[in-house]
């Protein structure tokens, strides 16, 4: 058991006794070290002005990932290399990032500027990125700029980010390497007593003990949600016990009968495996959140905080997944959409937890579809989820549906009276498909709030049915797809 966390920076161990439950890292940084270049702007993790690197070993190489520090608990960066926009410049000359920035006008009150800074670090240092102006646009959809523009930014960044990384932190990755070896000691962290604490169990008896004894303990995997806890709705949180030095908890395995994913693996590590079960499952990852937040947030965390409108339930419930929970008594299994009881309950009991879920590959008479729609195309909440996996036979008859939503009820909720009401309806025939266009005005009573009125709801979600029957018929033009458009009738049992 150790009472410490520790973490690398500046090249140098850094170990530390006191560390609160709910402590930020953009805390720390601002408020225990005085190193005010990281910012805090909106506190939720939307405008990346906090942005900040943490390195890890991942497979064996060093990897640096984006990272909001505003909703990042201290405690969770025990074992990685912190990196922030002070760690940048070596002998009083700039980063190539930093010194393109400056070169290329990419910063005019400044205020933006760090966050952008170490987001473009972390793609300067990543292996493999497609040189395009694309690529920088998807890294940067968590950093907002309110007065320069992103034309000067973008530039910057191709200007520094597609060469070989040559930096302080290229030079010495292998030192780095072997300290953050050195920090893996496999132990538990317990820093606090009974009435508060951080924790950081390293294996699952020992989180199944430590929550057994604490099952009003906060468990956190990526806090992209309960990050949000702390800094907006101002909970109070005495006991936290974070799940990301679980060895074996992140695994990601595929296999031909499906993906296999642990409770916290991260979205950035689950996306390969889950664009290759699906197309649409690929858009639909990219559309989570920004870099930063599919480097932190979790798909075990999506399911387990049970929000009606999280992205990945209704598309994995779709595809039949089964959810693993495990306890101190033992583990189970249910289907996904089991665990969904109502708003605000799951079927959790008293110190039982999610450790993975398994999502089956569609079979070769199968199709998928799954679709967000949101007010803003990234890094935001849907207004209607939808997802769709249909059973056909060689004539195009659907033999089973199975059609799931978010944001139309108080849980994601497959829509059991169209799902009927489609069997047997041949999609060659579009005058086969108004019984279950029909039908999902049973299936569901829409609420209005912010994000959207009952009445919009209800039309998108009969729009996004025709489109999916348009699309796996292949009677959909090209035209509907904002993304990765497809050839009409070339994957019906994609």
């Amino acid at each position: 058991m150790r009472d410490t966390i520790r973490f690398l920076k500046g090249g140098q161990t850094v170990e530390l006794e006191s560390v609160g439950p709910t402590e930020t890292v953009l805390d720390y940084l601002r408020l225990r070290r005085r190193e005010t270049g990281t910012k805090e702007g909106c506190g939720e993790g939307d405008c990346g002005a906090c942005t900040v690197a943490l390195g890890r070993l991942v497979d064996g190489k060093l990897v640096y990932q984006p990272v909001n520090s505003c909703i990042q608990l201290l405690g969770m960066i025990d074992g990685a290399e912190l990196v922030t926009v002070e760690d940048l410049s070596q002998d009083n000359r700039l980063h190539p990032v930093q010194a393109a920035m400056v070169e290329l006008h990419g910063s005019q009150c400044g205020f933006c500027t760090p966050g952008f800074v170490m987001t473009l670090f972390t793609l300067y240092h990543a292996e493999g990125a497609e040189k395009s102006r694309r690529t920088v646009t998807e890294w940067l959809a968590g950093n907002l700029c309110r007065c320069t523009g992103y034309r000067p930014i973008v530039d910057a960044a191709m200007e520094a980010c597609f060469d070989a990384a040559d930096d302080a932190f290229s030079w010495r990755a292998s030192d780095t390497r072997e300290k953050l070896k050195a920090l893996a000691d496999g132990s538990d962290v317990f820093i606090g007593d009974s009435s508060g604490f951080f924790s950081a169990p390293a294996s699952l008896d020992g989180l199944a003990a430590l929550y057994g004894q604490h099952p009003d303990a906060t468990l956190v995997a990526g806090a992209t949600d309960v990050g949000l806890w702390i800094t907006k709705h101002l909970r109070e949180l005495p006991k936290v016990i974070w799940l990301g030095r679980i060895d074996g908890l992140d695994r990601v395995e595929d296999s031909p009968s499906g993906v296999l994913i642990g409770a916290t693996a991260t979205y950035q590590a689950s996306e390969a495996a889950m664009t290759a079960l699906a197309p649409d499952l690929g858009d639909l990852w990219r559309r989570i959140g920004s870099k930063q937040v599919r480097a932190s947030g979790t798909v075990g965390g999506n399911i387990a905080n049970g929000s009606p409108i999280g992205d990945t339930p209704p598309a994995l419930i779709a595809l039949g997944a089964t959810l693993e929970l495990s306890s101190a008594e033992g583990s189970r299994a249910l289907p996904l959409e089991a665990y969904f009881i109502d708003y605000g309950k799951q079927d959790r009991q008293d110190g039982e937890f999610v450790t993975g879920l398994f999502v089956p590959r569609p079979s070769a008479n199968q199709a998928f579809r799954c679709f967000k729609i949101s007010k803003r195309f990234d890094q935001d909440i849907s207004s209607v989820m939808a997802a769709f996996r249909l059973t056909l036979d060689e004539a195009g008859t659907v033999l089973e549906a199975r059609i799931v939503y978010g944001g139309m009820a108080g849980t994601p909720k497959r829509a059991s009276a169209t799902e009927a009401a489609l069997t047997g309806a041949s999609l060659e025939d579009p005058s086969t498909w108004g019984p279950a266009m029909q039908a999902l005005l049973a299936d569901f009573s829409p609420l209005t709030d912010m994000r959207a009125s009952a009445e919009y709801r209800m039309e998108t979600a009969r729009a996004l049915l025709a489109k999916a029957l348009m699309e796996i018929s292949g009677t959909a033009p090209g035209e509907l797809r904002v993304l990765a458009r497809r050839e009409a009738g070339n994957d019906r049992a994609a």
